[in-house]
């Protein structure tokens, strides 16, 4: 596994990471012995970055996350994330809250220091230089070692710089999810802050097993997601119909297409596809062996200006920075 350095930091991370959202809720059923089978199995072939959050499944998904890497913790890059308040109850940046749930992730995780901690989401109520301000003093307490910013505007991380430097962006970023290709992929490069893409698979869709909605479980938050409705899901079935073609061309999967695609898209990109089982996380590690053409890489944008539908609901939408 290729690793480089995350951002302007000292961190040597896998350019390819484990999201482990989905370990512990929102996409169906869950299974933490074969999660953690996951977690060891992606150490095992070279990935070193995990994504977590104090919000996923409520704590849960530390708590897994620190269970699993308690033994093999200097081969981990630990990333996870404050903002959102219990059962996403609404945000918070205050400087008091930021300290407070800092404390709680490292007891959840059973760590001494969080390698990466980000502002999950800014807060409209708490200027984003107020929160930073926090977040690096848990970097003087040697509680954190670097600061990220989760869906931030180009203005919020330009804001935000000049308190601190920031690592890294976690954004959405995909075939079919543009939105940071305007001023803020821009913004980051000239910063030296890494992008680090969540749902680069397009929630699962990109890799051509979703066929149909009704095989989502009933408690599964994509059935609520804009690209997934009727007309638009119809829509860019047709579109991933077209990548499983240069998928087949290419004699690699659709998914692995789809990060390929990523990687291409610079060396400050680390995507952190999530899943919860072995054979997907393996899938996954060998799309860093592919490389792309010319070509394929047009014909690939050609489509992507076709997908139909908003990336998140309309109150997901509102919690996007600008």
């Amino acid at each position: 596994m290729i690793k480089r350095k995350l951002g302007s930091s000292d961190l040597n991370a896998s350019i390819l990471g484990l999201g482990c959202m989905g370990m512990s809720e929102w996409y169906g059923p869950t299974n933490d012995e074969e999660s953690i089978s996951t977690i060891f199995e992606a150490l095992d072939n070279g990935l070193n970055f995990f994504d977590t959050a104090d919000v996923y499944g409520n704590g849960h998904n530390e708590i897994l996350v620190g269970k699993a890497l308690k033994k093999r913790r200097d081969e981990a890059i630990i990333a996870t994330k404050f903002g959102f308040l219990p059962n996403e109850a609404g945000i918070s940046g205050r400087p008091e809250y930021a300290k407070a749930a800092c404390e709680a992730s490292l007891k959840r995780l059973n760590i001494d220091c969080i390698d990466l901690y980000y502002l999950h989401r800014i807060d409209p109520q708490v200027p984003v230089e107020e929160s930073v301000g926090a977040m690096s003093d848990l970097i003087n307490e040697g509680k954190i070692k670097y600061i990220g910013l989760s869906e931030a505007s180009a203005e919020s991380i330009k804001r935000a710089y000049k308190i601190h430097p920031i690592t890294a962006l976690q954004t959405e970023y995909s075939i079919w999810v543009r939105d940071i290709e305007c001023d803020i992929l821009q913004t980051c490069r000239e910063r030296n802050v890494a992008v680090v893409p969540y749902s680069p698979l397009g929630r699962g869709f990109l890799t051509g097993k979703v066929k149909d909605t009704n095989q989502f479980d009933q408690n599964d938050f994509r059935k609520k997601v804009p690209l997934f409705e009727d007309e638009n899901f119809r829509a860019n079935l047709k579109i991933v119909e077209v990548l499983e073609q240069i998928a087949a061309d290419k004699k690699c999967t659709p998914g692995q297409l789809a990060l390929s695609w990523l990687f291409a898209q610079g060396d400050d990109v680390f995507p952190i596809p999530g899943t919860k089982r072995r054979k997907y996380l393996l899938e996954n590690i060998q799309s860093a062996e592919l490389k792309l053409t010319e070509r394929e890489l047009s014909r690939i944008d050609l489509l992507a200006k076709q997908i139909k539908g908003k990336r998140k609901s309309e109150s997901g939408m509102k919690l996007v920075d600008g």
